[in-house]
């Protein structure tokens, strides 16, 4: 039977492995839970990972081929017409990779001796000369997305200055300013009928990455130190974990205890 965790992750994989690099993702998961990080990238245990969700993988897809036609032709895409954006798709010959989740835009850092990583959606160019850098976002909520004004938004703008950082550190002039393509499918239709119906807005990030290189030294610290790290005090993996051990330990010592107890 097969499982979809797999506890037995390659070394390769791990801190010091010939594959391991700081992505994004990692990144993200040490400002969520240094512990967390800790037994993920130094020793291996990863979080059990969260079931895909292909619908949005697919508006992804989909937009990526829309905003594609527009590179090709190096057209604005009418979106941005309609929020006065001057602005193409840039044309790149590593696009695809800076894509690729296995790849990405990639940086070494000189300092720490880490590669860091993280897979872009899309890029634009302004008349400047300016990459400006662009994630698509999908969900289905009862008001029209306007604004990332909610607490765990925070994870999306961290998410596009690393992007931002990233393209810099390779030798890109980069807009502050970058722009989340929000498609929100609508429940207010009579019917199904087969299809969804999105209402598309942008919304606009001045981003800000003067937190990403302390940060780096930061988890460069952690994955050099054997002691494990504090768990954050918000991060129910730790208190599960927690939970279950204590659980598991005073189940032990009763069965010892009764035991005992059995043979005297």
């Amino acid at each position: 039977m097969t499982r979809f965790y797999n506890p037995k992750r390659n070394a390769a994989w791990n801190y010091g492995g010939k594959n391991w690099k700081l992505s994004r993702s990692k990144i993200d998961l040490f400002l969520d839970c240094p512990r967390c990080f800790y037994l993920d990238n130094k020793l291996g245990v990863a979080r059990p990972p969260v079931y895909p969700f292909n619908l949005n993988s697919a508006v992804d897809a989909l937009l990526k081929k829309e905003f594609d036609i527009h590179r090709k032709a190096q057209s604005k895409h009418p979106l941005l017409d309609t929020y006065g954006i001057d602005a193409v798709p840039f044309q790149h010959e590593k696009m695809d990779e800076w894509r690729d989740n296995f790849k990405g835009v990639q940086f070494f850092h000189e300092k720490t001796a880490m590669t860091i990583s993280g897979a872009v959606d899309d890029i634009w160019i302004n008349p400047a000369g300016e990459l400006i850098v662009v994630d698509y976002k999908s969900t289905s909520k009862d008001k029209r997305i306007e604004a990332l004004d909610e607490d765990w938004h925070d994870g999306y703008k961290r998410q596009m200055e690393v992007y931002q950082w990233l393209l810099r550190q390779n030798g890109f002039e980069v807009s502050d300013t970058g722009y989340f393509v929000y498609a929100n499918a609508s429940k207010e239709e009579e019917a199904f009928d087969g299809k969804l119906i999105f209402d598309v807005t942008l919304i606009a990030h001045k981003g800000d990455d003067s937190w990403l290189e302390p940060t780096i030294l930061q988890i460069k610290k952690v994955l050099e130190d054997p002691r494990v790290p504090l768990a954050s005090p918000e991060c129910d993996y730790c208190r599960y974990r927690e939970a279950a051990g204590q659980a598991l330990v005073k189940q032990q010592k009763s069965k010892a205890s009764h035991s005992s107890k059995k043979n005297k």
